[in-house]
């Protein structure tokens, strides 16, 4: 272990409240600060970095951090557009199948996890598994992918709370009311803004409030599923199980089978944030367990309690569900609440619902910055140097990084000014970018990587590994280009044209663009932060070393023999 990386000599990994009281008995007495046990911080070292950021997040609160960026309910509310058109059958079945793919994904993803946690997971795990003559430009294609594509989301969930936010004042006006899209940009803004200064100030208590954010989740899900039966209290009011089970609606040009399939983005755009657990590996105790149940708790609960709420909303609609897509509140969800309970009731949900989009966005700038701290440590990213320290001040948080993903999000939201269309296609990287950026590792791991792979804690076994792996590969190459169509049909205009083809064929493009002519030059793939590197993982040899307190590079063979 390099000599500034302080650890728990208590040959385990102590409790999280335990280690947290040594950090503190260590910085009354003027000795340098615990940031992690023992297992967790050679666990990393093996995967060749010294521990530099502080382990205060237990696996709850893993789970809460993967949890609260789905934001289950506000995120259901945002993507209704895409499974009503489907009708009752759409927004239900929908739900249930295209959750159950991603959870096969998860529990892909979670094999390596567990295995190979760190913040900087997908790429790590790509350059890792990859062959020797791909594994720089897929390491390199998939860390812009997924860096951008937090980002995207980033962007994604504040504009929906623009959205929401602006729905509000437009129920309270009596509909009398429509905010332009310069309206809307400057509450994305401020939202965004507020953001950055929260996600640096509340570090060290920020795995604590993952709990109250998971709190709050489950409020809202309690108050609408009790809430829109209780509204409709007349049996007359409601739809029957017929009708929510079996019923089938197309309001698209698309063949009804295609429509249902469209019905898959609500799940898709929702259920996204489980690689959040991956990012915050070198911030959660026992890592290696932490990450891998995290991943798939997050996605579990959304799967279970998100079918539950589409079973409720398919009771509680309006059987004409044009005019709840054409609703004058801006959005469907809102039309069903007004419906159901009135203005004041609509009032208060719909402020509870921003509330806790608001705290998704939270979550996503925490886990966003630690993405781009992993990939700038590497340095790919632009300005890596000015990007890579750790702030100690603010609590061992790559602060300048949590600014950057703040200042990027807020240039790419002007295309808030130009149309929905337009910040729709920006902020689709969440799907298709974050899609190729967890596809990737694990086709490398099947294809190329199998026999070098060591399961960690948790293994799915060697006779379901591999077959999962491949069912998360097809269904992923599915969703990416599932994300591209026009969900109103073919043929589309300017205005309903899905721009997401363009967006990420320009991102992705022009990331293998900077490696060919540029990055590869200088980007060999994850760097060596540790001195003494312990021989284990880095058996591919292909890990370049940072300078030591010698001056010199530390670099390690396949026999985990090191040269200078």
């Amino acid at each position: 272990m390099a000599n500034s990386t302080v650890i728990a000599h208590t040959g385990a990994n102590p409790h999280p409240d335990m280690e947290k009281v040594a950090s503190r008995h260590s910085a009354i007495n003027g000795s340098p600060e615990i940031l992690a046990g023992e297992a967790d911080a050679e666990l990393l070292a093996k995967l060749g970095y010294k521990q530099e950021l502080r382990r205060n997040f237990t696996m709850i609160e893993v789970f809460g951090i993967a949890f609260s960026i789905m934001g289950l309910l506000p995120s259901i509310a945002s993507t209704l557009a895409f499974s009503i058109p489907a009708g009752p059958v759409g927004m239900v079945w929908g739900w249930f199948l295209a959750s159950g793919c991603i959870f096969v994904v998860g529990v892909a993803m979670a094999d390596l996890g567990s295995a190979m946690p760190t913040s900087g997971g997908l790429y790590w795990w790509t350059h890792y598994f990859a062959s020797p003559k791909t594994r720089n430009a897929l390491s390199f294609l998939v860390g812009y992918s997924n860096t951008l594509g937090l980002v995207g989301g980033l962007c994604s969930i504040d504009y929906g709370f623009a959205l929401m936010f602006c729905s509000v004042i437009v129920i309270a006006r009596d509909g009398e009311w429509t905010p332009s899209n310069g309206v809307v940009y400057a509450v994305f803004l401020a939202c965004v803004l507020c953001h950055g200064v929260l996600a640096s100030t509340l570090s060290k208590i920020m795995g604590k409030l993952q709990t109250v954010f998971v709190a709050m989740n489950l409020i809202l899900i309690a108050a609408t599923i009790i809430a829109l039966p209780v509204g409709k209290r007349l049996s007359s009011e409601r739809n029957d199980a017929q009708y929510i089970f079996t019923k089938t609606e197309n309001l698209t040009t698309w063949p009804t089978g295609w429509a249902f399939m469209l019905s898959w983005l609500s799940p898709i755009w929702t259920i996204g944030a489980f690689d959040s657990c991956v990012h915050m590996s070198e911030e959660a105790a026992n890592a290696a367990k932490a990450v891998p149940y995290g991943i798939m708790m997050s996605i579990g609960s959304c799967w279970i309690l998100g079918f539950i709420i589409m079973i409720v909303i398919a009771s509680c609609i309006n059987p004409d569900l044009e005019a709840v897509l054409g609703s004058s509140y801006g959005q469907p969800m809102a039309q069903i609440y007004y419906d159901a309970v009135g203005k004041q009731g609509t009032l208060g949900l719909m402020s509870l619902l921003f509330i806790v989009q608001f705290l998704m966005g939270l979550s996503i700038t925490v886990a966003a910055s630690r993405q781009t701290w992993a990939f700038s440590r590497d340095g790919a990213l632009p300005f890596s140097g000015f990007f890579r320290p750790i702030s100690k001040r603010f609590g061992y948080i790559p602060l300048r990084c949590v600014w950057g993903c703040v200042f990027l999000a807020a240039v790419l939201g002007l295309l808030c000014l130009i149309a929905p269309a337009a910040a729709s296609a920006l902020f689709s990287l969440a799907v298709a970018g974050n899609n190729v950026a967890w596809l990737t590792p694990i086709l490398c791991r099947v294809v190329w990587g199998q026999k070098k792979f060591v399961p960690g804690p948790f293994y799915t076994g060697d006779r379901f590994s591999v077959p999962l792996a491949w069912f998360a590969v097809v269904f992923l190459v599915f969703g990416i280009f599932l994300a591209m169509f026009p969900v109103g049909g073919p043929n589309p205009t300017a205005e309903s044209m899905n721009y997401t083809v363009v967006i990420n064929m320009f991102v992705w493009g022009g990331a293998l663009a900077y490696y060919f002519i540029d990055a590869r030059k200088w980007f060999t793939g994850p760097k060596i932060t540790v001195e003494d590197v312990p021989a284990g993982m880095l058996a591919d040899g292909s890990i370049e070393g940072v300078e030591t307190g010698h001056g010199d590079k530390v670099l390690v063979d396949e026999k985990g023999k090191e040269s200078v």
